[in-house]
């Protein structure tokens, strides 16, 4: 089964080689290929990116999400099962084993990976952890699925499954708006399982802000309630 892990990023020269490091050592076994986006960073780390070896890079001359970002990254994805990862260290890829295990016996279509489930969380800021449980709670009133962490950035899909939907938002609301048009196939097989997870904070180089918190309610709202389509 080949895995492809789409790492998307914009000025985290301080991580990406290290989360990178981290992807490789967690999948020594699979078939696998690590797509990195650059979206438009100034900070260097297109040039430490340049400098990995056994990856393919994706250059946006300007920043423009990590919706497109992601984007960019499942139009290139050669495998059969598609993997987020963010570039900075807050997620741990020594969870994908059990993310990819269901996979692998033909058990799911999608799996996510909840911060909520299962396991202590290090520095979750209250802020996030309500904020987060918000959302996600918003998200199970508008699908049929038992979502527990919508926001989570581990979400793994059948390739065919994430390059049927058309996706258009550029931002944050692309996790809304996945997870929504997601849980709306007819039949699809959903498994959460539980994930570590270190946050940080926006001195640390953390991207979401408030604004795309309002932004991802309104994502819910418009992809649960008006344009549930593919």
């Amino acid at each position: 089964m080949k895995v492809s892990i789409i790492i998307p990023f914009y000025n985290e020269k301080n991580t990406l080689k290290e989360i990178v490091a981290r992807v490789q050592k967690a999948l020594p076994l699979h078939e696998k290929e690590i797509i990195l986006i650059d979206d438009g960073s100034s900070d260097g780390s297109s040039e430490i990116a340049k400098s990995i070896s056994e990856v393919t890079l994706i250059i946006h001359p300007k920043n423009k999400g990590k919706g497109a970002a992601l984007r960019s990254g499942i139009t290139k994805a050669t495998g059969e099962v598609i993997l987020f990862q963010d570039a900075d260290i807050e997620y741990d890829p020594n969870d994908y084993q059990e993310l990819l295990s269901f996979f692998e016996t033909n058990q799911v279509d999608v799996v996510y990976g909840s911060r909520f489930i299962g396991k202590k969380q290090e520095h979750f800021f209250l802020h996030t952890y309500l904020a987060n449980k918000f959302l996600s709670f918003l998200t199970r009133l508008l699908t049929p699925l038992p979502i527990t962490d919508m926001e989570t950035c581990y979400k793994a899909f059948r390739s065919d499954i994430l390059k049927g939907l058309t996706l258009v938002e550029h931002k944050f609301g692309i996790e809304p708006e996945i997870t929504m048009k997601m849980a709306h196939i007819k039949n699809i097989r959903y498994k959460e399982v539980p994930i570590s997870y270190t946050g940080r904070s926006i001195k640390q180089g953390k991207k979401v802000r408030w604004w795309d918190g309002i932004r991802a309610i309104w994502c819910i709202l418009k992809y649960g309630l008006f344009s549930r389509g593919k």
